[in-house]
This record gives structure tokens, sequence and C-alpha cells, in this order.
């Protein structure tokens, strides 16, 4: 499973939303400002076909595009290759750097935990 781009993977988050959706309605979904050329997001859609996360359905000349690979699966592969890039495969280090970094609080800390100890018994 080839690491997809950042708009690759925002197109990706929108099929993964719509399910099944014609190039132009992941284009709708879009948000203003935001919104690729059609033909350009025509081409994203097609690369993710050939890395394999996005399949069709033909109707005539349209197709249909639904993902083949799920977001879990997709979260779980690169979250995992995340934390042994760049926290020597310690989740320890990476909950340590966020709450350094201030970005989760005790809070959701104890919440963390309390889903550990749930989880091992």
């Amino acid at each position: 499973m080839q690491k997809l781009t950042n708009k690759e993977e925002e197109v990706m988050k929108l099929l993964w939303q719509q399910e099944k959706a014609f190039v132009r309605e992941l284009l709708a979904a879009f948000p203003e400002g935001d919104k690729p050329h059609y033909n350009t997001l025509s081409t994203i859609v097609r690369h993710l076909e050939e890395k394999g996360y996005v399949s069709h359905e033909a109707f005539g000349n349209s197709h249909r595009y639904f993902p083949v690979i799920t977001k879990e699966a997709y979260r779980r592969k690169f979250i995992g290759e995340t934390v042994a890039d760049f926290f020597d495969s310690n989740y320890k280090n990476l909950v340590s750097y966020f709450a350094k970094e201030e970005k989760i609080s005790t809070e959701d800390l104890r919440e963390i935990i309390q889903l550990i100890e749930k989880n091992k018994s």
C-alpha cells in the first residue's frame, strides 16, 4: 500500500464519506475556494485507482468510484509507520510528544487509561 499525497488523502476522505461517487459529486463536496479543476480531480481519482485504493462501476462513459481500502486499514498502516519513523516504534513516546506539545489534555489521558484498563479486563 503506497502512501497517498495530501490531495489524494483529501479525495479518499470524501470517498469514504460518500461511499460511492462520480467525479462531479466529489467536486461538489469540496469546500469553496479549495475546489480543484474537474480534470485535475479526475486525474487524482484515476491515480487512486492505479494505486489500488479505488475501483469503479461503469455507467456508459461515466464512472462511479468507490473505495477499495477502508479508512481504518489506511489509518492502521500509516499511523504504525509514523510511530516507527518518528517515535522509534514506541507509542509512549508518541503520547509523551502530544503531552509536551500540549496537544492532549489530562482528561484525555485519563480517558485513554480507562480504555486501556477496560480492554485488559
